[in-house]
């Protein structure tokens, strides 16, 4: 009789037995075990204790043990560095998958109305089939198939149109201009972006609404490529002065050598 009371009571004050816990959240008793040991669902101050073998978890775990199942089933993260994420701030970190996931949908479905097939690309950008070839083996395209069907997305269309241009300015196979050159670009823009993808993860999760943080990411694609554009103009021109001036100086001083001499 006291059990059951005590059962009301705590289902009544938003706590369940591990039973009901492990049922609300899709998971076995055992795993809700395992996550209270590895300290993964909060302190054990949160747990209310009725007897030795009675416990009462707060309905908030719920939410816990499906974020901890999100994590390891969608982003395949070992359990040690879901217990990091999610102890500073366990809401922020559902909004941040949650805008992750939303950034990924919503990217995903452009992606696919803005495909156009090989031979239209082709027809587009004046490329021959040798010369897309070689950049999805470098991983710089990366088309679709659905059988003997190719496809490729929007921005792999840029990237040729922009490599197109690029030939038709002069910067030619025979002047040494290839396509692996490139490389280089992505390279350097990977940790970049790595970066970036985290800065806007933690700024914008949990302080706008899911649907405001696309319209802001969406809004800044055309000034960043216009910012990425001009850093990297000055940040040519620089390097192409100090090049220069570095070459002038190691000639006046061979030149002052053989004074000497």
């Amino acid at each position: 009789m006291v059990a059951r009371q005590a059962e009301g009571k705590g289902e009544q004050d938003g706590f369940l037995k591990i039973s009901q816990l492990a049922e609300r959240s899709g998971v076995s008793v055992g795993t809700i075990r395992h996550y209270l040991r590895e300290g993964l669902l909060g302190p054990e101050s949160e747990v209310k204790r009725t007897s030795r073998n009675m416990a009462y978890y707060p309905a908030a775990f719920v939410d816990r043990v499906l974020l901890i199942k999100r994590l390891q089933q969608k982003r395949f993260m070992p359990l040690r560095l879901i217990g990091r994420l999610i102890a500073e701030d366990p809401e922020r970190a559902s909004a941040m998958i949650e805008l992750e996931d939303r950034i990924v949908q919503s990217a995903l479905a452009r992606r696919e109305e803005g495909t156009v097939s090989a031979g239209e690309l082709r027809e587009r950008v004046g490329l021959p089939a040798n010369v897309l070839e070689r950049l999805e083996q470098i991983g710089i395209l990366t088309p679709s198939r659905d059988g003997a069907e190719v496809r490729y997305e929007e921005d792999d269309v840029a990237i040729l149109q922009a490599i197109s241009r690029f030939r038709a300015g002069g910067f030619e196979e025979k002047l040494g201009f290839t396509v692996y050159d490139v490389l280089r670009y992505r390279e350097a823009f990977e940790p970049l972006v790595r970066e970036e993808a985290r800065a806007l993860l933690a700024k914008l999760a949990g302080e706008v609404e899911a649907e405001r943080a696309l319209e802001i990411i969406a809004s800044g694609v055309e000034p960043l490529r216009e910012l990425v554009g001009a850093i990297h103009s000055k940040l040519l021109l620089a390097e192409l002065v100090r090049q220069r001036d570095d070459r002038r100086r190691r000639a006046d001083a061979a030149e002052g050598r053989e004074r000497v001499s």
